[in-house]
């Protein structure tokens, strides 16, 4: 291939899928043809439902309505994750998405926040975040003119739903069709898909969505896997949903439990309930009568268990072939980020789009940059593991010792020993998700930057009070949650009738 690919092929649909057939249509139309192969008897994993703020950012770049949006989603805001029994049992926190306190040049707030708790203060971190008092407190609201930071619990299968609708008018065919089987060129580079009822669609480029089996990735292409699962053990959740037992709140529960985490994911109309834990420490059965021992409303559906594989693609882009979702690694549904890992894979594709063919130092260039994308995605996980002080189950004894990568360890102990955390280049999660998941679990700094001694006692108490009341002077002014969901993204009849 001397020329840049015209015809690309989307091997599977679901959300990866169907978001990779949006991004390609709408922001590269004139270049392409997009085709995508999907078969209504091949059910998708469809469990996901709660996203990260760069969704938002995703959604302007396609020109998405986000009250259009939501209303076809019965989707909920979500402004962070509430942890609950992860450094000890009966304690919780929250993991927000919002800056915490003001910093200066030489410190981050955590330094002074650390400085004043050693001379009496008795405010939580928390209390200094304006995203995370009003997690707390169940308010949210948002304008053009505000800067909140905060993401959305959908219906994932209404969001699929969504995006083909979204995606008819923007010139993607979508084939209806089961993959029988894999052709290549004497090359070694796809050739061409063949359909059950004999059909062969060909294409210059073909963008594997077809879930842990990686039928064009890793059956064809063998492009290798790394398991990561001496680190992340969990490898089952059982899922349901539940009627409704009250008012959305607009975060995500993930609670801890002897073998690993149960999520509680609050839509407009029901709630999605998950139990994720490892199956060497729990069985299918004990599972399934644990999630719905704690689930709140009625169960609206028969409880599924879904097997998956911690770890990554090798290779996310091998020869002719792109890797997107579960077909390029899972790294599991603690912090949200399967979805955004689907958005920066298409996206860094579109960036470095082969223009003039294939471009080994292209494909390199974009592996090199998926696999420290999902590196620091699956340390921060292994942190929520790893830091924490129960030893009540052989799981959380076996979190608690086991050895983590050499990244992670320098990460925690340059804050255990100095308050430092960073947020690295290109890298998701910011210095306050890291700081707010080591306080949350009982990771207490030796010593702090000696920036933060440098004011007195009345200088410090003084800032610290005026920031802790801008942000409960500013959360008092919002409405309840819920009342705003009524006024801005109530779900519409037809989304009612399809959830029934």
């Amino acid at each position: 291939m001397t020329t840049h690919p015209k015809n690309i092929v989307i091997a599977g649909g679901g959300t990866a899928g169907w978001i990779a057939a949006a991004a390609l249509a709408r922001k590269m139309g004139p270049l392409v043809n997009v085709r995508l192969i999907e078969s209504e008897t091949i059910g998708t994993i469809g469990v996901g439902e709660a996203t990260i703020p760069p969704l938002r950012t995703f959604h302007k770049l396609l020109q998405i309505d986000e009250q259009a949006f939501m209303r076809a989603t019965a989707a909920t805001f979500k402004l962070g994750i509430q942890f609950e029994n992860w450094g000890h049992i009966g304690e919780k926190y929250i993991h927000s998405f919002g800056v915490t306190g003001q910093q200066s040049w030489l410190a981050e707030f955590v330094h002074f926040y650390l400085s004043a708790k050693a001379r009496g203060l008795e405010s939580d971190y928390g209390d200094y975040c304006f995203e995370l008092e009003a997690a707390r407190q169940h308010k949210f609201a948002t304008s053009p003119q505000s800067n909140i930071q905060y993401a959305y619990h959908l219906d994932a299968g209404d969001y699929v739903a969504f995006l083909k609708r979204f995606c008819s008018s923007l010139g993607v065919t979508r084939t209806e069709g089961v993959i029988e089987q894999v052709t290549q060129h004497d090359s070694g580079d796809i050739k061409a898909l063949h359909l059950k009822g004999g059909e062969v669609v060909e294409g210059d480029f073909f963008i594997d969505c077809t879930g842990f089996k990686g039928l064009l990735i890793e059956e064809t292409l063998q492009s290798g896997f790394e398991d990561w699962s001496q680190w992340l053990m969990c490898d089952s959740a059982c899922a349901v949903q539940t009627s409704a037992a009250g008012p959305a709140v607009p975060y995500t529960r993930s609670t801890a439990h002897h073998a690993g985490w149960q999520w509680e994911i609050p839509l407009q109309h029901r709630v999605g309930n998950g139990l994720v834990y490892s199956s060497k420490f729990m069985t299918d059965e004990e599972a399934e009568r644990t999630l719905l021992k704690n689930v709140k409303g009625e169960a609206l559906t028969t409880p599924r268990t879904l097997r998956f594989q911690t770890g990554r693609r090798k290779k996310a882009w091998n020869r002719n072939c792109l890797a997107l979702g579960l077909a390029s690694g899972f790294v599991e549904p603690l912090e949200s980020t399967s979805i955004h890992l689907v958005i920066m894979g298409i996206t860094r594709f579109m960036q470095l789009f082969p223009h003039s063919g294939h471009d080994q130092a292209l494909i390199n260039e974009y592996n090199e940059q998926t696999q420290l994308e999902l590196e620091r995605i699956r340390d921060f996980i292994i942190l929520h593991y790893h830091v924490t002080e129960r030893e009540d189950s052989p799981f959380w004894k076996h979190c608690k010792e086991m050895d983590v990568p050499e990244s992670l360890q320098q990460r925690i102990t340059l804050f255990k020993e100095q308050a430092h955390a960073f947020q690295k280049q290109n890298e998701l999660f910011r210095v306050d998700s890291w700081t707010q998941v080591m306080l949350g679990q009982g990771v207490v700094p030796e010593s702090y930057h000696p920036a933060a001694t440098m004011l007195s006692d009345t200088q410090l108490m003084q800032s610290m009070r005026q920031q802790r009341e801008r942000v409960m002077n500013a959360v008092n002014q919002l409405p309840t949650h819920e009342s705003f969901i009524q006024r801005y993204c109530a779900m519409t009849e037809g989304t009612v009738a399809t959830a029934s």
